[in-house]
């Protein structure tokens, strides 16, 4: 839904640009190019942000399922680590030797 906002008001802009302006062709060509390449950008980083949410929440379904998590060169299982739901961190329990140890879940495959 929110494309298609996005798809009026970039219609809405581009028709208010081609009547109701007094550019030059060569401004509006400049304008329509900065615009296309502000949208495409907005896409692009939503795209890539909805990919790494999408590989974080597949680490912590992994562990929540008691299976071991490779973070760096750490394995990250329940036995010595407990998830922080809000920060997604994985924070070593009391009487490991990983305690107290933080590690984030978007670092971990």
């Amino acid at each position: 839904m929110a494309y298609l906002a996005g798809l009026i008001v970039t219609g809405l802009f581009f028709l208010t640009l081609h009547y109701f302006t007094e550019l030059t062709k060569q401004q509006k060509i400049v304008a329509t190019g900065i615009t296309l390449a502000i949208i495409l950008g907005a896409v692009a980083y939503n795209s890539y942000t909805a990919t790494q949410q999408e590989k974080m929440l597949a680490v912590v379904l992994k562990f929540k399922q008691n299976k071991t998590v490779k973070c760096k060169d750490v394995d990250v299982n329940a036995s010595n680590y407990t998830l922080s739901i809000g920060t997604y961190t994985f924070i070593g329990k009391k009487g490991t030797p990983n305690y107290a140890q933080m590690i984030s879940a978007s670092g971990c495959e």
